[in-house]
């Protein structure tokens, strides 16, 4: 007489889903991101003063406030008037050399009278924000902490 065996089957294996190839792929456009960006360099930690209500008028300073006007171009101009000159007009470059040996020069001539500089800040409404706080960089870079934002109707 014939035996039969009875077969057994093996249990069905759970179905897997594999993801190493779907980690690599994430890794890869992670190192790809971190590579192709640009590092923005850090902003200076701005220790500025802005002017708030005293009560009493203040004494005028000896030596009048510089004015630093930021036009919708990003173009940054010193001076009012027919004395306005422009200083940095290149906006693809984020460091202002020539506003920051101006600040240099006005700060020298107010601190050389006794005063403290100030500066007023005209800031043209659709100019660009990054363009603002580059300003503000060569600002606090020269060391010149009484900043206020003017209106261009108040200094003209």
């Amino acid at each position: 007489m014939a035996r039969h065996r009875k077969s057994r089957s093996e249990p069905e294996a759970e179905p897997q889903l594999d993801i190493s190839s779907l980690i690599d792929v994430c890794f890869l456009l992670l190192i790809y991101f971190l590579v192709t960006s640009t590092i923005q360099p850090r902003e200076r930690d701005l220790l500025m003063a802005l002017p708030g209500y005293q009560g009493a008028q203040p004494e005028t300073p000896a030596i009048p406030p510089m004015f630093i006007r930021v036009a919708e171009s990003g173009a940054v101009f010193s001076g009012t008037g027919a004395g306005e000159q422009a200083l940095d007009t290149d906006t693809a470059f984020r460091e202002l050399p020539l506003l920051s040996s101006q600040l240099n020069l006005y700060k020298s001539a107010a601190r050389s009278a006794g005063d403290e500089p100030i500066v007023q800040l005209y800031v043209d409404g659709a100019a660009s924000q990054q363009r603002v706080v580059d300003v503000l960089n060569a600002l606090g870079g020269e060391g010149i902490v009484s900043v206020a934002f003017t209106d261009l109707v108040d200094v003209l």
